[in-house]
């Protein structure tokens, strides 16, 4: 008993005032989570209702199931748009139907640690996934800043004002929730010309209920939905790991990346069965949870239990909160979540780091895709890394009775053909090709030994090779064809 009230109070709380900051921070994020989740309702073509039941299901199950603490998950832009096409040519049901299928192949992928597959996305590519994200977040504004009063421009600097510099006076109250409900209040009071909450879309009224997608069981139905569901999956996961991995980072602490695999699954599930759409884990959100107070369970299930209430009790007030509040606090999330030390880094990093995160930038920014920007950035991380492997090795020629070549370094695929290169002399003698220093990574390398031990042979040298590491005899013995016997390389043995 002791162990588990131990680990409950460092999961979800430690005391009094933990809690009351943890709750504050939930109540801004479920503030914030409005406007979003009906925006990407709009984009995937269903109704408001299908992107706020999935915040509220993905934020309460994920709290419970989730691996990163304080992480905010809910309906996503990133799976929003993938889902668009599904939606407008088979109907909101067969949405729900590949909503539940991704939610267990996402399960399957924490089963079978696909989460290790982050330790091959690089620091450039995790500095450019953030920065685009801020310039997106940003971009996502500029809707509610164009073609408005001047009312809307005076409430979002008087938003910004509060937000920065609030905390100069006090940190007992998330200074975003004091902007929000201020502005709220300045804005019914005086009757301002904005945009509300309320006109991005209908709100839904009660709570949600357990449903089944109504689509037939069969392996059509499996056939259109696989697609979407693999895409979903895949892209939910990406956007996860990599906010966990920011979370990390901002927090000082570890998460679990494959619990947080199983439990993305479970809560897109829960939120199919409530009548939701897909999602994943919300950078921006997250964000404003962790610079709010939040760092335990509890903020993050606050988060989509308050927006529960919101939209089951008091749905006509959150209708008149203006946007400008809205947007103050996601240009404050812009800027935050932006990294800063990386513009003046471009000068002081390595070309190759600061190329692919631009390159990952550019990519998110010119797509709108995240998983687009972050397979280019690790593409590239992966092309710039096997070159400078290349060119970690040397082969050094010491004439005498037998020819000695000193081999060094990384020979594999990339490498290569620089290896082949360094036989050019032609010899006639004795040859010992020692590779004591050296290390052979796969058939391509083993392929290029053959092909200078024969070449070597054809003009009438005789040729030993020396030195192999344990890894490297293990695939010399499999695979290499010179330390047989000559007549498979079409040369006498010598």
């Amino acid at each position: 008993m002791t162990n588990f009230i131990s680990h409950f109070r460092s999961a979800w709380c430690a005391d009094a005032g933990e809690v009351r900051r943890e709750i504050l921070a939930g109540i801004v994020v479920a503030l914030a989570l409005i406007p979003e989740a009906i925006g990407f309702s709009i984009i995937a073509g269903v109704d408001p209702r299908v992107g706020l039941y999935a915040s509220i299901a993905i934020a309460i199950v994920i709290s419970l199931l989730g691996g990163r603490p304080a992480m905010i998950s809910a309906a996503t832009a990133a799976v929003a748009v993938v889902v668009t096409p599904l939606v407008r040519e088979h109907g909101v049901d067969y949405l729900f139907a590949a909503t539940i299928l991704m939610g267990v192949i996402q399960i399957i992928a924490g089963v079978l640690r696909l989460d290790l597959l982050m330790q091959f996305v690089s620091r450039s590519v995790i500095t450019g996934f953030v920065n685009a994200l801020a310039i997106l977040i940003f971009m996502a504004q500029l809707p509610q800043l164009i073609g408005v009063s001047w009312h809307s421009y005076a409430l979002v600097a008087g938003g910004l004002a509060i937000i920065y510099l609030l905390p100069r006076v006090t940190k007992a109250v998330p200074s975003p929730l004091v902007a929000i409900v201020v502005l709220t209040v300045l804005a019914i009071m005086l009757g301002l010309p904005v945009r509300t909450v309320g006109d991005m879309g209908r709100l839904p009224e009660g709570l949600p209920s357990l449903m089944l997608p109504q689509v037939p069981l069969t392996l059509d139905t499996l056939r259109i939905i696989l697609p979407y569901s693999m895409t979903m999956a895949a892209v939910g996961l990406l956007e996860s790991m990599l906010t966990a991995q920011i979370v990390d980072d901002m927090t000082d602490t570890d998460s679990d990346k494959r619990r947080e695999c199983m439990g993305q699954g479970g809560a897109n599930l829960a939120a199919a069965l409530v009548g939701g759409m897909g999602g994943c884990a919300m950078i921006g959100q997250s964000v404003i949870n962790v610079t709010s107070g939040g760092r335990k369970r509890l903020s993050t299930f606050i988060a989509g239990a308050f927006l529960l209430f919101l939209l089951a009790v008091l749905g006509p007030v959150v209708g008149r909160v203006p946007m400008p509040a809205l947007v103050a606090v996601m240009i404050m999330v812009s800027i935050g979540t932006f990294s800063w030390n990386s513009i003046p880094n471009l000068r002081r990093h390595p070309p190759t780091s600061s190329i692919v995160m631009l390159v990952t930038v550019a990519v998110v920014v010119a797509t709108r895709d995240l998983a687009q920007g972050v397979a280019a950035g690790v593409l590239l991380s992966g092309i710039f890394f096997a070159g400078k492997v290349r060119r970690m090795f040397a082969v050094e020629r010491e004439p005498g009775e037998p020819v000695r070549y000193r081999v060094r370094g990384e020979i594999f695929f990339a490498s290569v053909d620089l290896f082949t290169r360094a036989f050019a002399a032609r010899e006639t003698g004795a040859v010992v090709i020692d590779v004591t220093a050296a290390h052979f990574w796969d058939i391509s390398a083993v392929a290029a030994l053959d092909k200078i031990v024969a070449r070597l042979r054809r003009d009438g040298a005789r040729v030993d090779v020396v030195g192999y590491n344990d890894a490297s005899a293990d695939l010399i013995d499999r695979f290499a064809l010179h330390d047989k016997t000559g007549v498979e390389l079409g040369v006498a043995p010598h």
